[in-house]
């Protein structure tokens, strides 16, 4: 089991990435949502905001309210970060979970 420092570091290191790919991905994906990543096995979440292709003010904490929802466990969000999990068969399987209505999920996937 990955810890609560290591989870940050990963979406932390996803935040990076979206942010060297911003300026190629604003053209094309005009997204704009609140994010929660909740942990399940370490009972904990982190939520920020996706805008202009970034993923911002990401912060310790849930945020219920947020229109795109992520559900996994701390070692599955390292592997989906480090490339070593692929996140289709990741929701197809049910180690991923993706709550966000259909027009977003089609936007959020051209980010990733």
């Amino acid at each position: 089991m990955a810890s609560v420092d290591e989870c940050r570091q990963a979406l932390q290191e996803l935040a990076a990435r979206l942010d060297s790919n911003a300026a190629t991905v604003r053209e094309r994906v005009d997204l704009d949502r609140t994010l929660a990543c909740r942990i399940t096995d370490l009972e904990t979440a982190f939520h920020g905001r996706i805008a202009d292709g970034r993923l911002l003010d990401l912060t310790d904490g849930d945020d219920p309210k947020a229109k795109i929802a992520l559900s996994t466990s701390s070692d599955d969000l390292v592997a989906l970060v480090a490339g070593d999990l692929d996140i289709a068969r990741a929701v197809a399987s049910r180690r991923v979970s993706i709550k966000a209505n259909p027009f977003d999920l089609m936007k959020l996937r051209k980010l990733l």
